[in-house]
């Protein structure tokens, strides 16, 4: 698809005012938990944390969720638990109103919705607490990486990162409502973002030390452009279901066919929070047990370390999981129906109502289940290849797929405000498109 001119696109966006107010809010809240992520908190040795990260936490647990929160967690910042305590809380809740009816009735009106978020909230300054206090309890288990070890530490180090927390949960949400594109998301992926280039940087240098051949890098440049282009071709892929909507002739009075109309289901209706969700639920826990000092839990939380066949096989398991489950709390093929058919629209040979939500509901159960197994294969493979050539190299294919899915989420918002002004966008006729048929959601 020809692309327009780059500056008249940019020119574009700062002619509409609501689009330019809701990037530059945007960035001013990124750039302030990127500023946040260097102010360490106190009674912390940093050099003596950084180091044992250096030399054996940069490849397991700890490691995964340090990149996360973009090594806030290696410098002992504020900012050091990320936005994973609210992801947590987010990804129990939403479980909770699957299950149980009461907190499913809640959801579906705004009142309810609102109590629903204030105790994601409540549980998210727990979880903060818990993980605070296993920090503090892990910093001294380090010689010489705590100043003034002692109660005093605890309660001062859980106080000042369950602060943190909240602070970051609270610029997530102010995204969300006032920003461009999904807060939580955005604020991993500019965590993600901001370790890419030094982990370039080291990967060259291994290079140039005889530690990593050129062959092994080709591999892994060719693997990485692989899972770029399976990201955005499972992102816009859709499965095209034919809709038809009769009119009456003025003339005549009759009932005519109308011109063909597409309903476009998402191959991948969940998009890129299916690996948010599971590496939240692996890192997580996986970093509580680390935190805690507790040998038994250390010892099993070894045995899910990246690398491991336990890590890969509960992480594709997760992502099969959550692709289902985000799926069906996002998409509801019942209001689809009910809209179809207040519109008069119908598709053919399916009558409307409940046998059109049945087989909307049966189509994108197929069309998922492909799409996760082909999730799955891009998060696991690239690391899994990685492995195998030796790369000293984080940005695996679990990150490439949040920063890939995150970028195309949001620009798809962007295109979204600049038709709404009836401006070109970043491509042809303004808009990003699925196989036959225009994107016109959101995140």
């Amino acid at each position: 698809m020809a692309q327009t001119n780059p500056a008249a696109a940019l020119q574009n966006i700062y002619r509409t005012p609501e689009l330019w107010q809701k990037i530059t809010f945007t960035a001013i809240c990124l750039l302030m938990y990127r500023l946040g992520s260097y102010v360490t908190a106190p009674g912390v040795d940093v050099v003596a944390l950084t180091d044992f990260f250096n030399n054996q936490g940069s490849g397991g647990l700890l490691g995964l969720y340090n990149l996360y929160v973009g090594g806030s967690l290696s410098r002992a910042t504020v900012f050091a638990l990320g936005i994973m305590p609210y992801i947590s809380a987010s990804i129990f809740m939403q479980i909770a109103g699957a299950v149980m009816p009461t907190i499913e009735k809640m959801n579906k009106d705004e009142e309810g919705r609102k109590k629903v978020n204030q105790w994601s909230r409540y549980l998210t300054v727990v979880l903060a607490i818990v993980q605070g206090w296993g920090f503090a309890l892990f910093t001294e288990s380090l010689p010489g990486a705590v100043l003034a070890p002692g109660l005093a530490f605890k309660i001062q180090t859980t106080i000042f990162l369950t602060t943190g927390a909240m602070f970051v949960m609270w610029l997530g949400e102010q995204i969300t409502e006032r920003g461009l594109g999904n807060g939580a998301s955005l604020i991993i992926f500019f965590s993600i973002v901001e370790s890419f280039w030094p982990a370039i940087f080291q990967t060259f240098s291994f290079v140039s030390t005889g530690a990593l051949g050129p062959f092994s890098l080709l591999v892994l440049m060719l693997v990485m452009v692989a899972v770029v282009a399976g990201v955005v071709a499972i992102t816009l892929a859709a499965r095209r279901v034919l809709m038809q909507i009769p009119q009456r002739t003025v003339a005549r009075g009759r009932m005519r066919e109308s011109a063909r109309n597409f309903i476009p289901l998402r191959l991948i209706t969940a998009g890129v929070m299916p690996i948010i969700f599971a590496q939240s639920v692996i890192v997580v826990p996986g970093a509580l047990a680390q935190f805690s000092g507790n040998p038994r839990l250390q010892q099993m939380s070894d045995y899910f370390q990246p690398g491991t066949w336990l890590f890969y096989t509960s992480q594709a398991l997760l992502i099969l999981f959550f692709t289902y489950f985000y799926t069906s709390i996002i998409f509801n093929p019942i209001d689809l129906a009910e809209n179809l058919k207040k519109q008069g629209a119908f598709i053919p040979g399916v009558r409307p109502g409940a046998k059109t939500a049945e087989y909307i509901d049966h189509v994108v159960s197929r069309i998922t289940f492909p799409g996760a197994l082909f999730l799955t294969a891009i998060a696991l493979l690239p690391q899994i290849i990685s492995q195998m050539i030796n790369v000293p190299f984080q940005f695996g294919g679990t990150s490439l797929l949040i920063v890939v899915g995150v970028a195309l989420d949001t620009l798809a918002q962007m295109q979204q405000h600049l038709l709404l002004r009836k401006y070109d966008g970043f491509m042809k006729r303004g808009r990003v498109r699925f196989r036959g048929r225009a994107q016109t959601g959101g995140v």
